[in-house]
């Protein structure tokens, strides 16, 4: 039986239209739910410091899956003042010395990376602080093609909204805090138990230096059982920290 025909004007037509209308603006209005969620996401971490990470939340899942049931991550939150000075400062020299006044991408570094990359030897990446907290406290490890670049762009996208509504004493003190420093250690204070048996208000030079000098490969090197590589990195970065001014660098952030 052939089903009548909708006439255009009818009371169903007028319907289905209002209907579909309804449809498009649910649609178009989804990204900017999203969009504003984000937002929010990063405005509260402002002033919330945040329970956990998600590369914390992935790698106990991850745990878990593989029958590791004991497995717990180690995090324990401090606030920057509640950290030796030098902890910041050595992420800085180690990671990203241009921190204080690149406004969260340091092209110059990007650049620098690129070119020691194709050279060869150990590659480096020319990620800044604020892009790892981006990633580290939103995100996920890209392992496909695809997986990659979306995250690369959410990345982006994060990255800006953390520069734009956090101040850089901020965005340091999360990343000392969601930093991994070893297989499911995550933050100053869990590393400085874990590997020197002392809270992180205790840290020397020398050790934090050293936890630095891990990133960003901290399930490869080790900061209690330093190698020749780590051991050459720790001095480095021990003179990039006088280079950069020292604790006095911190004063720049403000």
């Amino acid at each position: 039986m052939t089903q009548p025909q909708v006439q255009p004007g009818s009371p169903s037509a007028t319907s289905a239209g209002r209907k579909a209308r309804r449809r498009w603006r649910r649609w178009l209005l989804l990204p900017l739910w999203l969009l504003l969620l984000t937002v929010a996401q990063v405005a509260v971490l402002r002033f919330v410091d945040p329970p956990f990470s998600s590369f914390m939340a992935i790698r106990q899942a991850d745990a878990w899956r593989a029958g590791e049931m004991d497995f717990r991550i180690a995090y324990d939150w401090r606030d920057l003042d509640a950290m030796a000075a030098s902890l910041p400062v050595a992420l800085i020299a180690a990671e990203d010395q241009n921190f204080a006044t690149h406004s969260g991408f340091d092209l110059e570094a990007i650049e620098q990376a690129r070119e020691r990359n194709a050279r060869g030897g150990r590659l480096r990446g020319g990620s800044t602080i604020s892009q790892q907290v981006a990633k580290n406290l939103f995100l996920w490890q890209g392992s496909g093609a695809a997986s990659r670049w979306v995250r690369k762009g959410l990345e982006t996208w994060y990255t800006a909204l953390v520069e734009l509504l956090w101040p850089k004493r901020r965005i340091i003190e999360v990343y000392a805090n969601v930093a991994e420093f070893g297989d499911g250690i995550y933050g100053a204070q869990a590393a400085a138990r874990s590997f020197f048996g002392r809270d992180a208000s205790g840290l020397t030079q020398a050790q934090c230096a050293r936890l630095a000098a891990v990133l960003p490969s901290p399930k490869r090197y080790s900061a209690a059982r330093p190698g020749p590589y780590v051991q050459r990195r720790t001095r480095t970065i021990e003179r990039n920290m006088r280079q950069i001014g020292g604790t006095a660098y911190l004063d720049r952030l403000d």
